[in-house]
């Protein structure tokens, strides 16, 4: 036995799939395929009497799903379709947003095969093949979750993009994509009527107007030149087996993803493609960057901020309580790139001199934000004004400055501070500062 090849091998393979690197990059794809999701099931709830209800013309795919489960499903009552788009609903919104990302990408995928085998006739694609495969390979781990999600809150964890997880998920993606592009160029080489032979791309020029080929420029030229047609088909067959190798070869990388963009925009400019053309594959190239470059990239922006003295707004906390102090470390999971200063009060020698109005007693009853134009805000507000600053909380600034929501929100953050001591159950606090100290929060809010 050789076995020094086969410790070559070994390690070949650990490198390739089990060794731990930053889990950023499928964090960022996690939000790619849920808009994916979104984008092509949402659509098809608007009309549940023409799609999916029991009023519905219905095409079930046999060669997808086994006969057994096409019948069972085709018994649905009403109410149970009705319960699976809650149920979708529910799930989505919980991968979007990254709470138990894993459990809630497992229940929106069931959601997905459930009404594919309900109706394909609306979804069934094999673009939406692609897409529960994919899904299938991101619910096996939790690793999407771990950044840009409301589970790095609930861990607490300052600086989730760091955290290394096996790299063998973002691997399999980066083949989903490479045998999807070989698979392409090998069904046109193979098939009926294929490319290398004949000539389909230059029918597709002749198709009506309102057929898969969308009215772009120079259409109506290659519709009268079918060398020119042929010649592009095998170039597209070129590109599709020579792109996978490209990206695999880190030298090459470069030329693969520019390449790999400037496929997939001729796509969408000259052809009526699925959602996944807009959202899943462009986002599945990205995957093929090195992660380690993102949290470089993630950290060279937070270092220049600091080297280059750029004004930040200044979030004031209180470092002694430790309940105030899990909440800034979540906080600052949804600020990689650092566009807020955060510093406990107790460190400032000199409240004044960052704003004439601030004291001890205030920054310990309302968390205070100081802006470099000067304006102070405290407690809900310094909240409300951080959403305009972090883009992961842009979702929350339309129901944050709803009509009365100012009057509401201060009072709820009111009682909540009041009674943070009562919190040290949650583990946030060893100490129990908050309830020693009995500061109590000043009445009169600050816009």
């Amino acid at each position: 036995m050789n076995l020094p090849g086969l410790q070559r091998v070994r390690a070949w393979w650990h490198r390739a799939f089990l060794e731990e690197r930053p889990s950023v990059s499928l964090s960022l794809f996690r939000i790619a395929v849920a808009f994916t999701v979104g984008c092509h099931m949402i659509p098809s709830f608007l009309q549940l009497e023409d799609n999916y209800l029991s009023t519905a013309f219905k095409e079930q795919n046999p060669s997808f799903f086994p006969l057994w489960t096409l019948r069972w499903v085709a018994q649905s009552p009403n109410w149970l379709v009705r319960w699976f788009v809650c149920l979708f609903g529910a799930s989505w919104a919980g991968f979007l947003l990254g709470l138990q990302t894993q459990a809630s990408c497992l229940l929106m995928t069931l959601a997905c095969y459930y009404f594919y085998a309900l109706n394909s006739l609306h979804i069934g694609t094999l673009s939406f093949d692609i897409l529960l495969v994919t899904l299938s390979l991101i619910w096996v781990t939790g690793y999407p979750g771990d950044s840009f999600s409301l589970d790095s809150l609930r861990r607490g964890d300052p600086f989730p993009y760091r955290r290394a997880r096996p790299f063998f998920v973002q691997r399999l993606l980066q083949l989903q994509i490479a045998w999807t592009f070989w698979y392409t160029a090998l069904s046109k080489m193979t098939a009926g009527g294929n490319w290398l032979t004949a000539n389909p791309y230059f029918y597709l020029m002749r198709y009506p107007p309102l057929g898969v080929v969308r009215d772009f420029p120079f259409r109506a030229v290659l519709a009268q030149h079918p060398a020119w047609c042929h010649a592009l088909g095998l170039g597209i067959i070129a590109s599709e087996l020579t792109l996978p190798w490209l990206l695999f070869i880190r030298k090459t990388r470069p030329l693969g993803l520019a390449l790999g963009f400037v496929f997939h925009v001729l796509l969408l400019v000259t052809l009526h493609v699925p959602t996944i053309f807009f959202f899943l594959f462009p986002a599945q190239l990205l995957l093929f960057i090195e992660p380690e470059r993102v949290v470089g990239w993630i950290e060279a922006r937070r270092a220049s901020r600091q080297v280059r003295g750029t004004p930040r707004p200044v979030l004031l906390y209180d470092g002694r309580c430790g309940f105030c102090a899990a909440s800034v470390e979540r906080l600052s999971a949804l600020d990689p790139l650092g566009a807020i200063e955060m510093v406990d009060f107790h460190t400032v020698p000199n409240l004044s001199a960052l704003h004439p109005e601030l004291t001890p007693e205030r920054c310990h009853s309302r968390m205070q934000l100081v802006e470099p134009h000067g304006r102070l805000s405290e407690g809900f507000f310094s909240a409300r004004r951080i959403s305009l600053r972090l883009p992961l909380l842009w979702p929350l600034i339309p129901f944050l400055y709803l009509p009365g929501a100012g009057w509401i929100g201060q009072r709820i953050y009111d009682w909540v501070a009041r009674r943070r001591f009562l919190f040290h159950r949650s583990g946030a606090c060893q100490t129990n500062q908050c309830g020693l100290t009995g500061g109590t929060p000043s009445d009169s809010p600050k816009a």
